[in-house]
């Protein structure tokens, strides 16, 4: 089973290969990094890979984002997040997020960060938190922002039946992705490369445990 302990081994990691952990849910020729010739600098974004118990395990939330004409990642599948408002810190920005999204008002434990990444659409450097609450919220959807919210045991990253990879037809563009599958949703692009650093880091750890139950 994994436990809060496991992830704080996995965050803790020395010598990680962020980058490679990242391509393996990369969309094919995907950049991570934003481009030196772009000029200027990205916008700042915070994502909270949030942790609470629940009866299939230790689990995170998701939610499929409500449509939205002015939103290039509208209707899509994402971790609670947004924009980096003056003075926030990017803890601050993920926490204030999730709770104007999800409506959570428990106190997180934040536990570290993962590694940062580009999303090229719309110009963001995404920088995600992973946080732990001890008990299950009581997820109250911010209108007009949430379509669905959706609970996924940490341990199906860890099964290679959650994941595919396909073309996928993209804002009327083409793109070979890999996803993970939640619950008959493709969880892809930004959100599948922070969970697949986030998966790659517990199988390390799982690896040097003396009895690790994973796929």
């Amino acid at each position: 089973m994994i436990t809060v302990e496991h992830v704080r081994a996995a965050l803790a990691l020395e010598n990680f290969d962020v980058l490679a952990a990242q391509l393996r849910m990369a969309p094919k020729a995907r950049p991570l990094r934003r481009p030196a010739n772009m000029g200027g600098q990205a916008r700042q974004a915070s994502v909270l890979l949030l942790l609470f118990p629940a009866q299939a395990g230790l689990s995170f939330v998701l939610l499929r984002r409500a449509y939205n004409p002015h939103d290039v990642h509208s209707g899509q599948i994402s971790l609670p997040g947004g924009a980096r408002e003056p003075g926030e810190t990017p803890v601050q920005t993920a926490l204030r997020e999730t709770r104007e999204e999800l409506g959570v008002t428990e106190t997180v434990e934040i536990l570290g960060q993962l590694g940062a990444l580009y999303v090229p659409p719309s110009d963001f450097e995404v920088q995600p938190i992973v946080g732990y609450v001890p008990a299950r919220p009581l997820w109250r959807p911010g209108p007009g922002e949430v379509r669905e919210v959706l609970e996924c045991p940490v341990q199906w990253l860890l099964d290679d039946m959650h994941k595919a990879s396909g073309e996928m037809v993209v804002h009327g563009h083409s793109v070979y992705a890999p996803w993970y599958d939640v619950r008959g949703y493709r969880v892809w692009g930004a959100t599948a490369i922070i969970l697949s650093e986030f998966e790659q880091r517990l199988r390390r750890v799982l690896q040097r445990s003396p009895n690790p139950r994973h796929p």
